[in-house]
């Protein structure tokens, strides 16, 4: 009992300041999803208005549906070019690769930039007229593979989602280390005393481990996508590339609620809309993946 009272102290001062700063924001900004608001004067009570005009009123909802479409294929681009690389990473530092502390340092790095910064810098190094890309491509005998990377509207989603994935690859390297390190050396040593190839120890030994690794690696993904906005808008601006290709939730947001995009005015209540779906989105994967982890639990138990 004591221990509880004690566990109190620690927990209710972070509450307060999560309450203070995420809580009761989220609460106030699903409230203005009712109301119609410019940003100046008075909040006009429409109700579920907002939400209609969204899923069913042009061009709201084709901008919306389409913004949602791009952040699910940003976050299937994610999951292949940065999880996958970091699982495959994370497997060379932990059986066998020299220098793994140089190499851990370097895959990092990164993770501790600025996304602004990494943006406008990548939007340059990939500029059609002076970007090293296609400088390199052109001096070792691939012109053909130039490109308008960012001016492309089959390539410029995948393109942002590769420069997202460098950037937090090491992250996920860093996650998967710490799971494949957890698995005892005895069952490694055990299986290459009985000749089990790498496949076989991979899908044996490492992978089952790493299962929950994995889930909390996806979920890490999925809310990063779903709150996208920096990198995009440094790479691509406000309206989200070449015909809207590159238009994920999170500016389209932005555009909706402040402005600014071709003259357009601030909606905030249409915004505080886009936000709230944009958190049941986030919340019904949470969801289920708590629902899901419950259920294998208790098939192991």
């Amino acid at each position: 009992m004591k221990f509880r009272k004690k566990l109190l102290w620690f927990i209710v001062p972070a509450f307060l300041i999560y309450s203070g700063f995420m809580l009761i924001p989220l609460i106030l900004s699903m409230r203005v999803s009712f109301y119609e608001f410019s940003g100046i004067g008075d909040m006009a009570f429409i109700g579920f208005d907002n939400f209609y005009r969204l899923l069913f009123e042009a061009p709201y909802n084709e901008r919306f549906f389409n913004a949602v479409g791009n952040t699910f294929e940003f976050f299937a681009y994610t999951m292949v070019f940065q999880n996958v690389t970091a699982l495959l990473l994370a497997l060379a530092l932990t059986r066998g690769l020299k220098m793994t502390g140089f190499f851990r340092t370097v895959i990092f790095i990164p993770v501790t930039l600025s996304l602004l910064m990494i943006g406008f810098v990548w939007s340059i190094m990939l500029n059609p007229n002076i970007g090293v890309l296609n400088e390199i491509l052109s001096a070792i005998g691939l012109e053909n593979w130039t490109r308008a990377w960012l001016g492309s509207e089959s390539l410029a989603l995948p393109t942002v989602a590769l420069v997202n994935a460098w950037q937090y690859t090491g992250l996920m390297v860093m996650l998967f280390v710490a799971g494949i390190q957890s698995i005892p050396e005895e069952q490694f040593e055990s299986a290459k005393i009985d000749g089990a190839n790498a496949w076989s120890v991979f899908k044996d030994i490492i992978l089952p481990p790493l299962v929950p690794v994995i889930g909390i690696v996806t979920i890490m993904t999925y809310m990063g996508v779903f709150n996208q906005f920096d990198l995009v808008y440094a790479m691509v601006g406000s309206t989200g590339g070449p015909n809207y290709a590159v238009d994920v939730l999170g500016t389209f947001f932005y555009r909706t609620a402040f402005g600014g995009a071709g003259g357009q005015m601030p909606q905030m209540g249409l915004g505080a809309t886009i936000a709230t779906m944009t958190f049941l989105f986030i919340a019904f994967a949470i969801g289920a993946f708590l629902y899901l982890s419950h259920v294998r639990k208790k098939g192991e138990n």
